[in-house]
C-alpha cells in the first residue's frame, strides 16, 4: 500500500482506538445491553425523570459504539478495495480508494473530538476569563489579544460571545475580562484552554524594538444550568459594590453599580459591571460563583481519579501551557500535546481547534509528551 493511503490508514487506526478506549469498549457493550433491557421493562416509565436518564445514556452509547463500528467496517472495505486496486493494476480504482481514506480520516477525527466531548458539562455555556500578567502594557496589551483570539474562535463555531466584565489597561489592552460563551460543547472545548498563554515579540511599545515576553492567564469554567447543584453558604460570602471602569454612559459611571463577590473559603472573586443594574450586575456575579465552584469541582474530581498520571492534572492556573513567538521566527507551540503552527495570526484570529482536539486526546491517553519551549 502507498504511504499516502497508508498514513490515512495509521490515522484512522489510532482514532479508532482512541475512542475504544474512550467508552471502555467491552464495558460499554455490556452497558448498551443493560440500558436496551431496562427500555424493554414498562416499570420504568413510571419514573420519566429516570426514563429520560436512561434513554440519555442509551443514545449516548448507541450513537457512539455505532459510528466506531461504522468506520472500522469502511475502513476494512477501503483497504480491500486497494489491495485488489494494486493487484490489478487499476490506478483509477486505487486513486478513488485513497481518496475515500482521506475523507473517513476526517470523518474518524470528527467523530472522535465529539465523543470526548461526554465530560459531565462538556455541552454547558461556559466563561473565559483571561488576566494580564505581570509587566505593564505590554501583557495588558498581549491579554487583549487573547480575548479576541477566544471571540473570534467562538464566532468561528457559530456561538455567541457576551463581554461579561472587562477592565481596560491604562495604554492598550485590558487588566482582565470574562466572556460568556453560548453554544454547542463551549465548556467542552475551551475547559482544554486554562493555563498561562507565553507571547514572544518585538514590543511595538519599546522604542528600542527590543524583543519582549508576556504572559496572560486564562481559566475557563462552565456556566451552571438548573440541573446542576452548588451549595454554599451566604455567610461565607463579601459583596462588595464600586463603580464601573468600562463605557456605559452617565449613570454607570457615576453609581456603585459593579458588584464583586468573593467566597471566602477557597479565595474565589467574581465580578460583573456591564449591566446598568447593580441588581442585574449582582446576579450575574452570582451565576459565576456557581460556576466556578462547580468547576473546582469537576477539578478535584478529575484529580482524585487520575491521580496517579500528572499530566492529566497538569492544566490550571499557573501552568504555562503555550507559546505564541512572533519574532524573530513565527511558531506557536502547545507544550502538552507539542501541536504546533507556523501562523501565529491564524491562530490568534481563533484557528484553535487542532490545539483543543489534540488536548481533549490527551485528557484520554494521559500521554506525557516530552515538549521543549520555543525561545
Amino acid at each position: 500500500m502507498r504511504a499516502e493511503a497508508q498514513a490515512h490508514v495509521d490515522k484512522i487506526n489510532d482514532a479508532l482506538a482512541l475512542l475504544r478506549r474512550f467508552l471502555d469498549w467491552d464495558r460499554a457493550l455490556r452497558r448498551l445491553d443493560e440500558l436496551n433491557a431496562r427500555v424493554e421493562d414498562q416499570a420504568l416509565w413510571n419514573d420519566p425523570k429516570a426514563a429520560q436518564e436512561v434513554m440519555r445514556e442509551r443514545r449516548r452509547l448507541d450513537e457512539a459504539i455505532t459510528a466506531t463500528r461504522a468506520i472500522q467496517s469502511e475502513l476494512d472495505d477501503t483497504v480491500e478495495l486497494i489491495e485488489m486496486a494494486e493487484a490489478e493494476g487499476d490506478t483509477a480504482m486505487e486513486a478513488d480508494g485513497v481518496e475515500s481514506l482521506a475523507a473517513l480520516a476526517r470523518r474518524a477525527e470528527h467523530d472522535k473530538v465529539q465523543a470526548l466531548l461526554a465530560g459531565e458539562a462538556d455541552g454547558n455555556d461556559t466563561y473565559v476569563e483571561v488576566n494580564a500578567g505581570a509587566g505593564g502594557t505590554e501583557s495588558q496589551d498581549w491579554a487583549g489579544m487573547l480575548q479576541r483570539m477566544y471571540t473570534r474562535w467562538a464566532e468561528r463555531r457559530g456561538m455567541k460571545v457576551e463581554l461579561i466584565d472587562q477592565h481596560s489597561g491604562e495604554q492598550a489592552g485590558i487588566k482582565s475580562a470574562t466572556l460568556l460563551l453560548k453554544g454547542e460543547n463551549a465548556y467542552g472545548f475551551a475547559k482544554t484552554e486554562s493555563g498561562v498563554h507565553r507571547l514572544v515579540r518585538i514590543s511595538p511599545y519599546d522604542s528600542a524594538a527590543r524583543r519582549h515576553t508576556s504572559f496572560a492567564s486564562v481559566w475557563v469554567y462552565p456556566v451552571v444550568d438548573d440541573n446542576i447543584d452548588v451549595n454554599y453558604n451566604e455567610s461565607d460570602l463579601r459583596i462588595d459594590t464600586y463603580r464601573a471602569s468600562g463605557a456605559g454612559g452617565q449613570h454607570i459611571n457615576t453609581t456603585d453599580s459593579a458588584v464583586r463577590i468573593t467566597h471566602i473559603p477557597t479565595g474565589i472573586v467574581v465580578q460583573c459591571q456591564n449591566q446598568r443594574s447593580q441588581h442585574k450586575n449582582k446576579a450575574e456575579a452570582y451565576n459565576q460563583l456557581r460556576a466556578r465552584l462547580y468547576e473546582r469541582e469537576l477539578q478535584i474530581r478529575e484529580e482524585a481519579a487520575n491521580a496517579e498520571n500528572a499530566s492529566k492534572t497538569d492544566i490550571g492556573w499557573g501552568h504555562q501551557i503555550r507559546s505564541y513567538v512572533l519574532q524573530p521566527y513565527q511558531m506557536v507551540k502547545d507544550l502538552r500535546t507539542g501541536v504546533t503552527s507556523s501562523s501565529p495570526s491564524d491562530v490568534l484570529d481563533g484557528e484553535l481547534d487542532p490545539f483543543m482536539a489534540a488536548a481533549l486526546s490527551q485528557r484520554v491517553t494521559g500521554e506525557a509528551v516530552e515538549v521543549e519551549d520555543v525561545d
